[in-house]
């Protein structure tokens, strides 16, 4: 009995939480995080200077995965 009410009470902390979240970005409070890969760099360094996504990711200092992220994008723009 008591899981069921640590549960209810869990849903109803989630939809305050949400509902503030939904209030904060309509006042422009809540905007996230700044991007920081960009994405013509990393198109550049891949198609001008044709380095690896092990390279690009050693010059940026981010993680291969990230530039794996964005390699899709670049190859259909190309």
């Amino acid at each position: 009995m008591l899981g069921v009410f640590a549960e209810f009470e869990t849903n109803l902390r989630r939809e305050r939480q949400m509902e503030g979240i939904a209030a904060a970005k309509q006042r422009g409070v809540y905007t996230g995080r700044k991007p920081r890969i960009d994405p013509e760099e990393v198109r550049r360094l891949h198609l001008d200077e044709r380095l690896s996504p092990s390279a690009i990711a050693k010059r940026l200092g981010i993680t291969r995965s990230s530039v794996y992220r964005f390699l899709p994008s670049i190859e259909v723009t190309e």
